[in-house]
């Protein structure tokens, strides 16, 4: 049986050259270790961490260097060992400027004191979290969720683990390799998963163009009756996390609710082995495996990266560029974010980097929509989109939130069969923002109000 859900595209195919194909027989190669690193506070989503060394301090491999700014925060480590150049704004991926800590290199790469293997078997589920939590993981996927949220949230909700093995994107590999070169830390981090959250369903969802990964796997997974493992349809956006618990379960989570009101956690495939790697290695989230790839790219590679390392590195590894690019892409060409500097760092939701040539990847907009309904086909999410860009473009906020404005999940299927080539996501992405900061007024509106009448109460009170 092939799992999938209703909707969504086929953005080319595994075999199409300058897709997948470009990269997925390449086995992952190991970048030469960069002369210096810089590390952003914020790599991930929740409050950014706080730098706890200084100019001129040594710090050594695995060392922590920022501590959690909140619970949904995560820490940052030294992906190498040296001296501290700087704890200053620097160039981040989402295009502004973020306090970040900049490591020059000694060479040594002298592991910290801290990283030792770590028995998971004697440990309670609090020290487990916490030593996840002390580890800095997050969701490699993209959303650079804090795993110990998601763990200590889910526990007592799901009865089902998903490890995303889906990678739906075009060009992107590094999970393809991930599963065919280190299969037994996926395998062995789903199990620890399983023991954390009380689960006894952990399924490991892979598309089924990726077969090639499923023989070790099965034979890793035999033991334990917990484990299986799901062949998806080759679909876009199957790894997206409200697809795949669908395609997975048949749940449907609800709108406006999280997996775990679904009773499912959802971690991608390196998270996984992330998790195995802090126990096992006692090593905390260091590198990254990232696809360089692309048309301008003169020989596409899975690279394993520290994090920190600039993409101007990755490129130099990659042969260079053979054609001057004309857009530079973190992460896939469908929910990639647009880059002007190849100085930005690697950083823990980075799995991707693309630079595109020629003609690939243009698209002119004919501003005029002929009704195809071809959008609401796509949707994964089952909205309206072409009525979502009417109202959202006229600033009718509350039609456009009617139509699911707030759950689009700006994954693009819309825009990539739109015969008009509008760019529906950018204007969804607007649109969202307005909606938000309404609430937020019309909830602050409410709140001073309360307060008001809750004071006028108080001083009544007090004169009877």
């Amino acid at each position: 049986m092939v799992y999938s859900f209703r909707g969504g595209i086929h953005p080319g195919t595994h075999s199409d050259p300058g897709y997948k194909a470009a990269t997925n027989t390449k086995p992952i190669e190991k970048l030469a270790l960069p002369e210096k690193v810089i590390l952003p506070v914020s790599m991930h989503i929740g409050a950014p961490a706080k730098p706890i060394v200084s100019v001129g301090d040594i710090v050594d491999l695995g060392q922590t260097v920022a501590e959690a700014g909140g619970f949904v925060s995560a820490p940052i480590h030294a992906t190498v060992s040296g001296k501290v150049t700087a704890v200053a704004p620097m160039l981040h991926p989402s295009g502004n400027k973020i306090l970040s800590i900049v490591i020059e290199n000694d060479g040594e790469d002298r592991l910290h004191e801290s990283v030792h293997p770590y028995d998971f078997t004697a440990m309670t589920n609090e020290e487990r979290i916490e030593h996840i939590r002390k580890s800095g993981i997050v969701g490699h996927g993209g959303a650079t969720f804090p795993t110990h949220v998601k763990i200590q949230s889910g526990i007592g909700k799901c009865d089902t683990i998903i490890v995303n093995g889906a990678e739906c994107e075009p060009y992107i590999t590094s999970d393809h390799r991930l599963l065919l070169e280190r299969p037994e830390e996926v395998v062995e981090g789903l199990k620890m998963l399983a023991d954390l959250m009380g689960v006894q369903t952990a399924i490991i969802a892979i598309e089924e163009n990726k077969s090639d990964t499923f023989p070790k796997l099965q034979e890793l997974m035999a033991s334990d009756p917990r484990l299986k493992l799901y062949p998806l349809k080759c679909k876009y956006p199957q790894g997206a996390e409200k697809q795949l618990i669908n395609a997975c379960t048949g749940r449907e989570v609800p709108s406006g609710k999280l997996p775990a009101d679904a009773g499912c956690a959802v971690f991608n495939v390196d998270t996984t082995g992330a998790v195995y790697r802090c126990f096992a290695q006692g090593m905390p989230v260091i590198r990254r495996i990232v696809t360089v790839s692309g048309s301008a790219v003169a020989d596409p590679k899975n690279l394993e990266v520290r994090i920190g390392t600039q993409i101007e590195k990755l490129i130099d590894a990659c042969g260079g560029f053979k054609e001057a690019p004309n857009k530079l892409l973190m992460g896939g060409p469908m929910m990639g974010v647009a880059q002007y500097s190849l100085e930005i760092p690697v950083f823990k939701g980075t799995n991707a980097f693309l630079a595109m040539c020629g003609e690939e990847d243009k698209r002119v907009e004919n501003p005029q929509c002929i009704r195809c309904g071809k959008c609401i086909g796509a949707c994964p999410m089952h909205l309206l989109p072409m009525y979502m860009n009417v109202y959202g473009k006229a600033d009718n906020l509350d039609e456009a939130a009617k139509c699911g404005m707030m759950d689009c999940i700006e994954c693009g299927s819309c825009a990539y069969v739109c015969p008009a080539r509008i760019p529906l996501v950018a204007q969804f992405r607007l649109s969202k923002g307005k909606i938000q900061a309404q609430r937020m007024a019309a909830k602050a509106k409410a709140d001073a109000e309360k307060a008001k009448a809750e004071a006028e109460k108080a001083a009544e009170a007090e004169k009877k």
